[in-house]
This record gives structure tokens, sequence and C-alpha cells, in this order.
């Protein structure tokens, strides 16, 4: 008998599952609304009643479902699934785990989902199952998950991983979770253009300030075309911009020294020229060693990254696989 396991990826507007194979072939995907009335307590009845229909839709009975894999945002305990606070979708203490795994009868593991991703690229994406590795998704925010040994960091607060806040610049911007220089602030795509806008206040004849008094605004996207143009002040952006990536990555370098550090997120489709300069700095600021045994590439898997590492935290659960070893 064929046996499947359920990937979840949680977020503030959609909910992507999955039905994925042992092997971590997707064999069927989709996505639901998010419901994030009433403190998001609609959410967990949705997401089963939507599986519940795929399966019986596809002929699978529930006998065959291995278990239930979860990537949810926010600060997680690992064990129990227990959610401590998601703030974009509502949940404060609140237990997803036990919830989930009172309506469905079936093992369930639960994870942030950051870490999730990360899970997912290096079993099927651009990770290749090296036991050590970094993953930074650089979007509306920075997230990023971390594998050491074979294993997922969560540490002690089940915040192991917050790449997006390690402080790099202590006068900086103030940053969502009340401190001032976050990564975030500097590296997602709201740090570029918080970049951009104050370029273009302190420059006002620069091409980039025209640019955003004839737009109104300004993206990401925006500054590095801008800079693949020339624009002075929008390279200037990018530059620092990835001189700040790459010395967070040579810093967290030498304490996990990965295999491989993979780039990922929606400004990571400036392509090549990022990546490359992303290596630039980090081979300027990382010890020798560190970085000859490191490969920095782009991730692979985009949004099945989440539903694919859903699957294999089950796998990692149930058959006490690790990354890098042979069980």
């Amino acid at each position: 008998m064929e046996q499947i396991i359920i990937g979840m990826d949680i977020g503030g507007t959609t909910a992507k599952l999955g039905l994925i194979s042992n092997d971590g072939v997707i064999i069927s995907k989709w996505e639901i609304p998010t419901n994030t009335n009433d403190g998001g307590k609609h959410i967990v009845d949705d997401i089963w009643n939507s599986v519940r229909q795929k399966l019986k839709h596809l002929h699978y009975n529930e006998e065959q479902v291995l278990g239930i894999g979860v990537g949810a945002p926010g600060f997680i305990e690992d064990e129990t699934g227990f959610i401590y606070e998601a703030v974009n979708i509502g949940w404060k203490n609140y237990p997803l785990g036990e919830l989930l795994s009172n309506q469905s009868k079936l093992p369930v593991f639960v994870e942030n989902d950051a870490n999730v991703a990360a899970l997912g690229e290096n079993w099927r994406g651009a990770g290749n199952e090296v036991a050590n590795l970094i993953a930074v998704t650089l979007g509306t925010g920075v997230g990023g998950g971390i594998i050491a040994n074979g294993r997922v960091v969560n540490g002690e607060a089940g915040i192991g991983g917050e790449i997006g806040h390690i402080i790099m610049d202590t006068h900086g911007a103030e940053c969502n979770c009340g401190r001032k220089g976050c990564l975030e602030t500097i590296a997602s795509a709201t740090g570029i253009v918080r970049q951009a806008f104050e370029s273009a206040e302190n420059l006002p004849d620069s091409k980039l300030a025209k640019h955003v008094n004839i737009k109104g605004t300004i993206t990401a996207k925006d500054v590095f075309q801008l800079a693949n143009e020339g624009d002075v002040e929008a390279k200037q952006i990018v530059a620092h911009t990835t001189d700040i990536l790459g010395l967070a990555i040579a810093n967290m370098s030498v304490t996990i020294s990965p295999a491989k550090v993979l780039i990922g997120g929606g400004v990571s489709k400036a392509g090549q020229p990022l990546l490359t300069a992303i290596a630039e700095a980090f081979k300027r600021y990382a010890l020798p060693k560190v970085y000859q045994s490191c490969e920095l590439k782009f991730a692979q898997l985009g949004n099945d990254a989440g539903i694919i590492g859903a699957a294999f935290l089950v796998k990692q659960k149930l058959e006490k696989k690790v990354f890098g070893e042979k069980i």
C-alpha cells in the first residue's frame, strides 16, 4: 500500500497544502485562503476539511498517511507544535499541533516555516542533503533556516535561525522586532526600498529621486533595474545591501561552517549579479577555510519548499532521518 505524507505551509494569506510521496515527490498541491478572523481559530478546521476532501478525491484513505508536517510562522515549541505567537495570523499561545492531531488522529509535527523551507531545499532542492546548511530568504523581511549536523536548529526559545534579526548596525533603522539595525532592515525588499527613499530625499537631483517623484513610489526590483542601468545611487544601495549580506553570512559561518548557503525569496530574482556580489562580500569577510569549503547557490524549490520540507519533517521525526548520515 502506497504511503504518503501531508505537507502544510501556513501563511498569513494562504495555506499551501500538498500530498507528498515518501521520497519527496509532490503528488498533488493546492492552496486555500487563511481565515485569520477570530484570532485564526478556524484555520485548523478549514485545512483538515480541505485535506480530507483531497484524499477522498484522489482515492487515498487516511491509513496510508504517515503523518502531517506543518510549517507555520512565529515562535514554536518544536516538540509539541505549541505556537507562542504568530502575529500575522493572530495566534498567541496556540496549541496548533494538539488541535490538528485531535482533528486528524495522525502524528503531527510543527516547525517554523523558514526552518521547514530549509529542510525542503536540502532534501529535494539545491542543498543535496548536506549536513550543514544555511538558507536565507530575502522577501518582505529576511527569513532563514539553519541545519547543523543534519538537524534543523531551533534553540531553547524556538527562535534559532532567525537570521533576519542579526543586528548589523546598532544605530540603524528601527526593526519590527523593536530593536535597531537588524539585517532585515537592510537586506529585505522593505529595507532596500527604505534605503532608496532615504537616498532620494538626500539627493533630490539623482536619477533614483526622479524615479520616485514620477512614480510616487519605488520597489526593490526598480532599484536593481536602475543599478543595472548604471545609476550611481542605486548601485550604491545594491553594493551596501550585498556587502551587509556577505558579512552576515560570514559571521554565521564561523559558528556553523556550512557546506552550502542558499539564497531565495523574491529579492533573489535579481539574478546572478546579486549572488556574485554576495559571494564576493562573503569571501572578503569569511575565514578562508570557511569560504573554501562553502558553496553559495540560489534556492530551487520556490513556493514548494515549505510543503516538501514539512513532509521531510515527518520522515525525520518518525524515521530518525538525519542529513549527512545513512540511517
